[in-house]
């Protein structure tokens, strides 16, 4: 175990009956430091520095050495003493003890509490070594520095804890010739290191006793203690290695440092390494005094500031102005009584007013507290739109605005209905699903004005933050309401339309996820008492109706949807696209480019032209950027001096939009065996795909390409085994599977394909091309299969006949399960096309090879 020193290198002021020449200078100024370091709890079982020695209780057993307070020494110091041949050794940690240096130490382990023993029981005399590693806790000979110094116990005094406490006096320096083994303890033989006996000092030696003097002046004056005393003891020391021994042992510095120090013989020389300690000392102290300084100019600073404003308004007071801040807080206090706040909003309203009043109001603080109250009196705790609850009105208004959605208008008036016989029902979560374009977003417009409500979007798309919707928390710099209550604020009015766009493409991230935000907003259980982490008390959107849109449903989370009423917008037929295309498409744009609606033309053939030659989409984005790049080009002809009106001909449309960009492959007369006409789903509609199946010469392996995903290749395995196990019924060769090789490709190999759809399709081109007998090419279908045959339901029934109409097919065969969503289709959608149902494979090969 080592010895540990929790003090600074501070020594004691002389204890009484010693000679002031005995006590190192600097020791009055470093009182405080010394006292607050000596409160320090030792770690346990460690040595360390021990507090005043006078603080020892009477009671206690302590050890008096003779004439160690008789004053025997005199002014140059303790005279050497005639040692032992052998002295115990205390090692220390982290202190270097110099002579005349008077310190006093707790000495708790065993090593060193039998060493102090034996120098009592002797003659009271140790050699003090230094550890090279402080972290050693048992040293061994090699683990301490061979240059030491010899002291001499002067008290000792037992502690409750078996601890000693103990006041040595540094002696001499000395060096280690060689250690032994005492009784438990380190001992060593030691060689005493006397001070030369100089003469009356140089020129040299005066300048740097001087610069070490005045360098200890700069200190003390730096660090706010006085001078005179400690000055006083300094000038009367003439020697320069007694000088450097004193001034090292009250400097603060690390323990190589002071053992380098200690290990100087020469007194000139160890006087320049205390002064080059010194100068760091000076900048240390300099610096440190620099910081104290400019926190107290910015307290002092603080104050003027503040006397100078109480003075102001005493002014004030005197000519009779009342303050602006005393106005702006009584502002404050009506526009809260005005807003109409709950009871439990209103308690925490009064809370923060009374806090504002007592806080300085250029405070950084007050200004987050006045921003608070200002969003409580801002927000629509009780402002009500009145409702327009004439059901035939709003009937008008939704048919003025938007061209068939019979399903979505039904439900607003359903709500409607509702509200005008129970007012006190809770607002409905609309959620409009389907594909770009289909007019998801102006539709919550027109409900909101159906409804004489105010309308608000709110763009949800890549949003990642919760605070977002929650709103960031008072104790943030810039915090402020989530994106609901700032819509609230806005619109003035407790009860708006607000429409949450492109929900499905909410993300989330370390900020947190805000699809779990959008739970409690979104559930008419939980939303009357909706917490902002802002405002952080309940605000009621009960009466908030809330409109989502999405693209695709997979992607937002099972508990939110399960919160919403899904209203699938699937997309518009030909005709539905051209009645809109006549009654607003063409119109808007018309305004839109400088033309009135009568200065442009476009015959209903040539609409249908743009809509099957130049789009392709269940919505109406792409139609309605083609008509208005025929009303640009319109407006140029008119600025450029011709006369309208101006009506479009087929010549003039292939001018003005190019060439048609899809060409209606689907309509060949035949299709070559092994080529099936399927019906996918996708987020932006339905499409048609080609799926061809190819036997070559070979082993039995089966080649898929085309991006096709795991779902879709499970379906055309499924489609191989069946063929396997009926083909002697459908007329192929029992062993195909041995003798030939199949390639199944679907084409638009770029794009990747899955979905449980195209059984029904793989299987029919699979039979076509092993029987070499062509499908029909006016034939497409969509359907999963069983390794039995059956026919199993799919989804997406009305975007694939969608599809199916706008590539001009006649027939089509679905699930005989999903012959209940043909309600959902117009009566003039299936007036164009065919719809044959089937359960079973048995029931589609007539109708995709009527020949056979």
């Amino acid at each position: 175990m080592t010895d540990d020193i929790y003090d600074d290198d501070t020594p004691k002021k002389p204890k009484a009956g010693t000679r002031e020449t005995d006590a190192p200078a600097g020791t009055a100024a470093d009182d405080a430091d010394r006292e607050a370091a000596a409160s320090a709890p030792p770690r346990a079982g460690d040595d360390a520095r021990a507090p005043d020695f006078d603080d020892a209780p009477e009671s206690a057993d302590a050890s008096e050495p003779s004439g160690a307070s008789d004053g025997s020494s005199h002014a140059d110091g303790p005279e050497l003493p005639v040692l032992p041949d052998e002295l115990p050794v205390l090692p220390v940690r982290d202190v270097v003890v110099f002579n005349y240096m008077i310190l006093p130490l707790f000495v708790g382990r065993e090593k060193s509490v039998q060493a102090v023993d034996a120098a009592l029981n002797g003659s009271r005399y140790l050699m003090i070594c230094t550890q090279r590693d402080e972290s050693v806790d048992d040293p061994a000979p090699e683990d301490l520095h061979a240059t030491g110094t010899v002291v001499m116990i002067m008290r000792m005094l037992k502690m409750p804890d078996n601890r000693l406490k103990v006041l040595v006096q540094g002696i001499s320096r000395a060096r280690v010739e060689s250690f032994g083994v005492g009784d438990g303890y380190l001992t060593a033989r030691v060689e005493t290191l006397p001070e030369p006996e100089l003469g009356p000092p140089t020129v040299e030696q005066e300048a740097m006793m001087r610069a070490a003097r005045e360098q200890s002046e700069k200190i003390l004056s730096l660090r706010g203690i006085a001078t005179s005393d400690i000055m006083a003891v300094l000038n009367s020391v003439d020697d320069p290695g007694r000088l450097a021994d004193l001034i090292a042992a009250n400097l603060r510095m690390k323990v190589s440092d002071a053992q380098a120090i200690l290990e100087c013989t020469d007194p000139d020389a160890r006087l320049r390494l205390v002064n080059e300690q010194l100068v760091k000392e000076v900048e240390v102290a300099s610096m440190q005094a620099k910081i104290q300084s400019m926190a107290r100019e910015g307290m002092d600073k603080a104050q003027k500031d503040y006397f100078l404003r109480e003075q102001m308004k005493a002014i004030r007071r005197e000519l009779g102005e009342s303050g602006n801040e005393d106005e702006e807080l009584e502002d404050l206090t009506r526009s809260l009584e005005r807003a109409g706040l709950p009871r439990e909003v209103r308690k925490e309203a009064d809370k923060q007013l009374r806090r504002l009043a007592s806080m300085h109001p250029d405070s950084s603080e007050a200004t987050v507290v006045r921003t608070y109250l200002e969003w409580l009196a801002e927000l629509p705790w009780a402002k009500l739109s009145r409702d327009r609850l004439d059901i035939n009105k709003a009937k008008v208004i939704l048919d003025e605005d938007h061209h068939g959605l019979a399903k979505v208008k039904d439900r607003i008036l359903e709500y409607l209905s509702v509200r005008k016989l129970n007012p006190k029902s809770k607002g409905p979560i609309l959620c409009f699903a389907g594909p770009p374009g289909v007019g998801k977003t102006s539709l919550g417009r027109s409900i909101a004005r159906a409804m004489g409500r105010k309308f608000q979007r709110i763009s949800l798309g890549g949003m990642r933050d919760e605070a977002e919707i929650r709103g960031h928390r008072r104790t943030y710099i810039g915090a402020m309401p989530g994106r609901i209550v700032q819509s609230l604020k806005q619109l003035a009015t407790r009860n708006p339309v607000l429409m949450l766009d492109e929900i499905d493409k909410i993300g989330s991230d370390f900020r947190g996820d805000p699809s779990s935000a959008l739970l409690e907003v979104l559930d008419p259980e939980q939303n009357w008492s909706f917490s902002d982490h802002y405002l952080n008390v309940p605000f009621d959107l009960s009466k908030v109706m809330f409109i989502c849109t999405a693209n695709q449903l997979d992607t937002i989370p099972p508990a939110l949807r399960d919160r919403m009423e899904v209203i699938s917008i699937p997309g518009y037929t030909m005709q539905e696209k051209l009645a809109i295309a006549r009654r607003y498409l063409l119109p808007r744009q018309a305004k839109e480019n400088g033309l009135s609606p009568r200065e442009v033309t476009v015959p209903d053939a040539l609409v249908e032209r743009i809509i099957t030659g130049y789009t392709r989409e269940a919505g109406l984005r792409n139609l309605e950027r083609e008509i208005g790049s025929l009303c640009r080009k319109v407006a140029r002809r008119k600025a450029e001096g011709e006369k309208g009106p101006f009506r479009i001909t087929p010549r003039m449309l292939e001018k003005f939009l190019g060439a048609p960009r899809f060409i209606d492959e689907e309509k060949e007369a035949e299709l070559l065996p092994g080529v099936a006409l399927g019906l996918a789903w996708t987020p932006y509609g339905g499409e048609v795909l080609h799926v061809e199946v190819t036997p070559m010469k070979g082993k039995g392996g089966v080649t898929m390409t085309g991006q096709l995903g795991d779902v879709m290749k499970e379906s055309a395995q499924a489609a191989i085994s069946y063929a396997r196990s009926r083909a002697e019924r459908l007329g192929i060769e029992p062993d195909f599977s041995e003798k030939l090789d199949l390639h199944i490709h679907v084409p638009a190999g770029a794009t990747p394909k899955d979905g449980p759809s195209a059984g029904v399709t793989m299987v029919t081109a699979l039979l076509s091309a092993l029987t070499g007998t062509p499908v029909r090419s006016d034939l497409c279908m969509t359907g999963e299969i069983t390794l039995r045959g059956r026919v199993l339901p799919v989804g997406g029934i009305k975007e694939k006949i969608l599809a199916g109409v706008a590539r001009g097919m006649q027939h089509v065969i679905i699930p005989r399960q999903n012959v209940k969503d043909l309600e959902d289709i117009p009566a003039d959608l299936l007036r164009r096309i065919q719809v044959h149902p089937v359960a079973h494979i048995d029931d589609l090969l007539p109708l995709a090879f009527p020949k056979d």
